[in-house]
């Protein structure tokens, strides 16, 4: 059973900030982060190949760098939420609705 990577993504991200803004560690949300992107990684290497499962990780891992200084024009909660929000589209349309 294929797994959907849309969720997963987007969870991680939204998930790996809570964890770092409630226990004021950063590192715990990267393994947050980390965990949701080795996840999802591994399912879009094998549904749609190593090209695309990096140009949908790099979405993801740019979502996650972009989410930073666009917090500071935003706010912190919806900057992660667009970042989350367009990682999880281009998961979906590259990759999970392939399956």
């Amino acid at each position: 059973m294929a797994l959907r990577t849309a969720p997963i993504v987007a969870g991680s991200l939204i998930g790996g900030y809570l964890v770092a803004r409630e226990t004021k560690k950063r590192q715990l949300g990267g393994v947050v982060l980390a965990a949701g992107g080795v996840i999802a990684a591994r399912e879009w290497a094998a549904r749609v190949g190593t090209a695309k499962m990096f140009a949908l990780l790099a979405v993801y891992l740019l979502g996650f760098g972009s989410s930073h200084p666009l917090a500071k024009k935003i706010g912190a909660w919806p900057a992660v939420f667009t970042a989350a929000g367009a990682s999880a589209v281009a998961a979906h349309v590259v990759s999970d609705s392939a399956a």
